[in-house]
């Protein structure tokens, strides 16, 4: 991927030489690199809400890993009850792991199309997302708090029966990330984060420029200048 504004150029191990159309449609956010120096005015995730960066490779709960993440606003948007949505992220861990990943939801079996991309996801069994060391490391506070909100949204998802891994969808028209991206966007529009940043965290590898276009379309996102 190309350096960008605000993003450190390197190489993932795991980044597939390429990818068809069918296989770009189901790929979670996880292949894109830390963002070393975010730009000028980028708010911080605010309070309650912290990050425990100095964690080694492991299996967590998701409060250990980001404290006041059941406190922060956001987790009393989430829909449905509120008993329920906090029992399912009381049994929600997170996998910290030592490669160049970003963020995604565990899946329970590796999906079909990971061994034609060169993907080896972490499975889990029970509700897990995964997060990369580097990114817990390096990362704008702002960018794992968007992060961490928007893959819980796919973890309630699940828990609906809905299926994460939809072939019928392409990435950027997909019911699922639409709605977790909607979630975790409305809350960075709220703490001030502009469209200009917006567009890059949106800005993902295995999608096309005009693909990455439609996406902020669909998200109602200000287009690039």
């Amino acid at each position: 991927m190309p350096s960008k504004r605000g993003r450190h150029k390197a190489k993932s191990p795991r980044r597939p030489p390429t990818q068809s159309a069918r296989s770009r449609r189901r790929i979670p956010r996880f292949y894109k690199l830390p963002v070393r120096k975010p730009p000028p005015g980028l708010p911080e995730a605010p309070p309650p809400f912290r990050i425990a960066r100095n964690l080694p490779p492991g299996n967590y709960p998701l409060s250990l890993v980001f404290p006041g993440f059941l406190d922060a606003l956001p987790f009393s948007k989430y829909p449905g009850p509120a008993n329920r949505t906090w029992a399912i992220a009381e049994g929600t861990s997170i996998q910290i792991v030592d490669d160049e990943s970003w963020m995604y939801v565990a899946p329970r079996v590796p999906p079909p199309f990971a061994e034609e991309v060169g993907w080896k996801p972490h499975t889990s069994r029970t509700n897990c997302i995964v997060v990369g060391r580097r990114h817990l490391v390096e990362s704008p506070s702002i960018t794992l708090y968007m992060d961490i909100y928007h893959e819980f949204f796919h973890i309630l998802q699940r828990e609906d029966g809905r299926e994460l891994w939809d072939d019928a969808y392409d990435y950027v028209d997909s019911p699922t990330e639409l709605e977790a991206y909607r979630f975790s966007l409305a809350e960075a529009r709220r703490l001030g984060v502009p469209d200009s940043f917006l567009r890059h965290y949106l800005e993902v590898e295995w999608v096309s420029p005009a693909d990455h276009l439609r996406l902020l379309k669909n998200l109602g996102v200000e287009l690039p200048p």
